[in-house]
């Protein structure tokens, strides 16, 4: 049993009804405090009669236990209350009363009509109909137009009953009886009784009392129900909407749907005949058959299996990747040798701005299939993916449905965006959903909630985008092919934006290439210190900026073409925004030069030792994290522990307080490569011996002086050489990582490959 809380409004001498309106003077301020809450948060309100009138402020005693759910259609104040047109909206239960926000709330559950016998309400709500009309013509009000009814079912039965009620009934007692009556059946006795004291004719009791007693076989009834539904239909020159249902039927036969999809639609046209026309049913039947019927079940768009020709528009839309696009490339060779796609989903997985989303576009039009993409960042509800079951109000299919639907095909590329953002609550943890969606092995039988026929996902090439590879849930992880995306390197942003970026923000604000020059210095100027990306598109905003302050500048100074210089970058766009690392000048002793690796990049980082007389204490500032800090413990202990090597007095660790710093010390730092450089800075310092300053260093350290491999050398290697780093030094482990350096670094730079701490310290300390 659902339960659902609103504002109370307790009323002296009214009841509402529903499906009724009805105008109250609102003067009490817990009850005006109860309105303006409802207004404020947009909330229907329970309506509640008072038990005794005379009560100021009543209590849950003090009413009766039935009331009606509201809407509030207007409300306008007056000089002390408030003039309020309620709109009666269902009968409901009062299970808790509680106060919130200052305000008198009631937790109530709504009630439902009973029917006992519909042949029975069929017949007395006609008669009623016509003893009301009389009431109506008597007392001067409007009755019912029984001309323009079709059907004489609970529904009207239950609106004339209430109607009659709120307009014709006086005493509050008899007026909370037709409310607390669940029955329609006994309702619509009650009216009838009264209709009889009104009028005082002893027939209409005898029509009353009359009972149907003689069961109808289920043939019988339904032949009946079925020849009385087609002759209203034909005296109303057919049913309203009819031709969309007749076209539905039309391309059910006419089109290949699958046979369960037939027998499923049959069955629901069939009930959707059987409906009475005024019922909300047959829109809600109507709109799943609209959904049904549209839904792709046969359609396939023919694929372009030249491979050539996927490869040219991969090389046209992206600079670069080349290992992305080599495994696209096999994956689609693949689908084609094999004609099947029952393989691991492709998941590009990179920061933002890197180009997976538009990687995905250019694999759809390389195969010149559909594109489809949805997005899962923040979803929760399991329903989102499922769809919702056709028994809640407002239901509809879930998203991977209602993309099919979009895409028109069984065959599109499907990119489902932000796999790792999806998280899990009390509604249910889309992430499960998702395997049946991702694992071929499930995916051709996909079950939707709302569709209720399994869907064949299995035609799909479904390709998924992640920022952070840990995020993704472990059982998703394990059906899916991850493809690495890592962050541009200035070589490539400044490729992309001459091959791409530029000709796009050009045509964008309605220039041509004679009149906007922007050099590659100019764009590694930008690169370096307007951008702080792993991906390009904060390079893009920043030349469309450049693009629209070109068209001012040749709308407003008449110029025909604008050279993009240094100074006119600073003049228009302020000043440099970012300022990377550069090497130190000279050689200095306890300053050694290591490198990082960034979610926008590389960036050299300078470590500093110093020390004083203290009582053994280790001192870390910088913001560093826990796996940092930890480096600095092991370097200190391992250098403790090889001391006499280093020519240190053992006892200079008890006098002696170590300071280890790393500078811009706002900037969180953390990550497994900095023991090396830590360990070299703190021999530095205690041997008093200088650091070379064209040298930097990467790798992690251990208890025993062995140097351990690292990530992110390529990115490291490029922050190097930009500012000048002639040697680095790296694990041995890493050399295998020099393939993917671009040549112009490994021509400028020399890489040392070490295994132990003391080979680090040989080659970059100078001697004594």
């Amino acid at each position: 049993m659902s339960y659902y809380s609103y504002p109370l409004l307790c009323t002296r001498g009214a009841v509402v009804f529903p499906m009724q309106d009805l105008a109250v003077e609102v003067g009490r301020q817990l009850s005006i405090d109860a309105v303006n809450y409802a207004n404020a948060y947009q909330m229907n309100m329970v309506l509640v009669s008072q038990k005794d009138l005379t009560v100021d402020i009543p209590g849950p005693d003090d009413v009766y236990n039935i009331g009606t759910i509201c809407r509030i259609k207007t409300s306008r104040e007056r000089e002390d209350h408030l003039k309020v047109i309620f709109a009666g909206l269902s009968r409901c239960r009062i299970v808790k009363h509680f106060i919130k926000d200052e305000v008198n709330f009631v937790e109530v559950e709504e009630i439902k009509d009973v029917v006992e016998d519909d042949q029975v309400i069929e017949s007395q709500t006609k008669k009623a109909l016509a003893e009301f009309n009389v009431i109506a013509q008597k007392y001067g009000r409007p009755g019912f137009p029984i001309r323009q009814l079709t059907t004489f079912d609970s529904t009207l039965a239950s609106v004339l009953i209430d109607t009659f009620a709120q307009i014709y009934i006086q005493d509050i007692e008899d007026k909370q009886l037709f409310l607390e009556e669940e029955n329609v059946n006994k309702r619509l006795e009650m009216m009838l009784s009264h209709i009889e004291k009104e009028r005082n004719m002893d027939m209409i009791e005898q029509e009353i009392n009359e009972k149907v007693k003689e069961s109808i076989e289920d043939g019988q009834r339904d032949y009946y129900l079925r020849e009385k539904l087609k002759a209203i239909k034909d005296e109303l020159g057919g049913k309203d909407g009819g031709s969309d249902i007749d076209d539905l039927k039309e391309r059910l036969e006419k089109e290949p749907y699958p046979e369960n999809v037939k027998a499923k639609a049959r069955e629901e046209f069939k009930h959707y005949e059987m409906l009475p026309p005024t019922t909300g049913e047959t829109g809600v039947i109507r709109t799943y058959l609209e959904w049904l019927l549209n839904v792709p079940w046969y359609q396939k768009s023919q694929d372009n299996e030249n491979l050539d020709d996927a490869s040219r528009i991969l090389d046209e839309d992206h600079y670069g990747l080349i290992k992305v696009k080599e495994r696209i490339l096999e994956y689609l060779a693949v689908k084609q040798m094999t004609n099947s796609l029952k393989s691991p989903i492709i998941c590009l997985v990179g920061p933002p701005g890197v180009g997976k989303t538009s990687l995905a576009k250019s694999v759809a039009r390389a195969l010149d299939r559909k594109f489809v993409k949805i997005s899962l960042g923040g979803v929760r509800d399991e329903a989102e993916i499922r769809g919702h079951r056709r028994t809640y109000l407002g239901s509809m299919p879930g998203r991977i449905i209602q993309g099919m639907k979009r895409a028109g095909t069984l065959n599109p590329v499907f990119l489902i965006d932000e796999i790792d953002k999806m998280a899990s609550d009390y509604k249910g943890d889309p992430s499960s959903a998702m395997l049946e969606v991702l694992d071929p092995e499930q995916n051709t039988q996909f079950s939707d909630h709302y569709l209720e026929e399994p869907y064949d996902l299995s035609d799909v090439l479904f390709i998924c985008t992640a920022n952070y590879r840990d995020n993704i849930p472990p059982a998703l992880l394990d059906r899916l092919e991850i493809i690495e995306l890592s962050s541009y390197t200035e070589i490539e942003k400044l490729n992309i934006a001459k091959n791409h970026l530029i000709k796009k923000q050009v045509e964008l604000n309605g220039l041509d290439m004679n009149q906007f020059k922007l050099e590659d210095d100019m764009i590694l100027y930008l690169i370096r210190h307007y951008t702080r990306e792993a991906g390009v598109r904060q390079l893009e905003r920043i030349i469309g900026t450049l693009c629209r302050k070109t068209v001012l500048a040749i709308l407003k100074e008449k110029k025909k073409n604008v050279k993009i210089t240094k100074k006119l970058i600073n003049t228009w766009l302020g000043h440099e925004i970012f300022d990377y690392g550069t090497k130190e000048k000279k050689d200095q002793v306890g300053v050694v030069t290591g490198l990082a690796y960034t979610s926008f990049g590389g960036d050299i980082l300078p470590v500093e030792v110093n020390y004083f007389e203290g009582k053994g204490n280790l001192i870390v500032t910088g913001q560093l994290g826990d796996v940092m800090v930890e480096s600095t413990k092991i370097a200190l202990d391992f250098i403790k522990a090889n001391a006499k090597k280093y020519n240190i007095p053992i006892e200079f660790f008890e006098k002696h307080d170590i300071h280890i710093h790393v500078p811009e010390g706002a900037v969180p730092k953390d990550g497994p490569s900095a023991g090396v450089t830590i360990t070299t800075a703190i021999v530095s310092a205690l041997t008093h011996r200088a650091v070379k300053k064209d040298v930097a260093m990467t790798g992690e350290v251990t208890l025993r002086g062995n140097v351990l491999p690292i990530g992110g050398l390529k990115e490291k290697s490029l922050a190097a050489h930009r500012s000048g780093i002639k040697t680095i030094i790296i694990p041995k482990g890493n050399l295998k990582d020099l393939d993917d350096i671009p040549e112009t670094v490994k021509n400028d730079v020399e890489y040392i490959p070490v295994e132990k701490v003391d080979q680090v310290i040989n080659e970059a300390l100078l001697s004594d």
